[in-house]
């Protein structure tokens, strides 16, 4: 794997380097906002990582650039900020990913290997803001009821799997049955609640109290 890093930082990111080095994967680190944006393109990486507060950009702003300049690979945030509107505009603006920095090394890798396959991963502590997000639009929507009762009971199983985070690949080990199978359930999820993401999903299933904990 092969990860961007732009981020103003000078300690975090050369600590982070290191750490991610260690485990085998590639890193290319960056300061400055318009020198990252530059090689992305000229780089390729599989997985762009932008911290949000940044003194010549937002990663906000270096997120639409590099989406306007038709770069399509998975965009990640990395940040200390778990403002609301932070989390709900990075994915409105086609970020695959909102990470946090003082998650644990092997958690934040595990979520780039999801992010890098095409899963979009949010921070698990963040799923309540999300669902707070939401929340007023959900109860004044009264067409989401019934998208909800068109799910199957499978698709609603899988559903619950995706509100908690897991990937397509432990969804299909726990229900014993193939990735494929489980892409094609999530496309009708998707379709059936009108939403573009599984992060979107995820939030309907928790904001609607559908998965009950034991």
């Amino acid at each position: 794997m092969r990860v961007m890093l732009i981020d103003d930082h000078a300690l975090f990111r050369i600590g982070l380097q290191e750490l991610l080095e260690r485990r085998g994967i590639e890193v290319i680190a960056v300061g400055n906002c318009l020198q990252g944006i530059e090689m992305v393109a000229q780089e390729q990486p599989d997985v762009v990582l932008l911290d949000m507060r940044m003194p010549d950009m937002t990663g906000i702003e270096v997120l639409k650039q590099l989406r306007q300049l038709e770069q399509t690979m998975p965009i990640s945030m990395l940040t200390t900020s778990r403002e609301e509107a932070d989390v709900i505009n990075s994915l409105q603006h086609g970020a695959q990913g909102y990470l946090l920095k003082d998650m644990e090394p092997d958690e934040l890798i595990e979520a780039l290997q999801q992010i890098v396959q095409g899963d979009t991963v949010v921070a698990n502590e963040l799923t309540g803001i999300l669902a707070k997000a939401v929340q007023g639009e959900s109860q004044t929507n009264d067409p989401l009821t019934s998208s909800l009762d068109e799910l199957t009971p499978r698709e609603r199983e899988i559903l619950c799997h995706l509100a908690d985070g897991q990937s397509n690949k432990v969804i299909a080990r726990n229900l014993g049955i193939s990735d494929g199978t489980v892409k094609l359930h999530v496309k009708a999820i998707l379709r059936k609640l009108e939403v573009h993401s599984r992060v979107e999903a995820a939030v309907i299933a928790v904001e609607q109290n559908l998965c009950a904990r034991g």
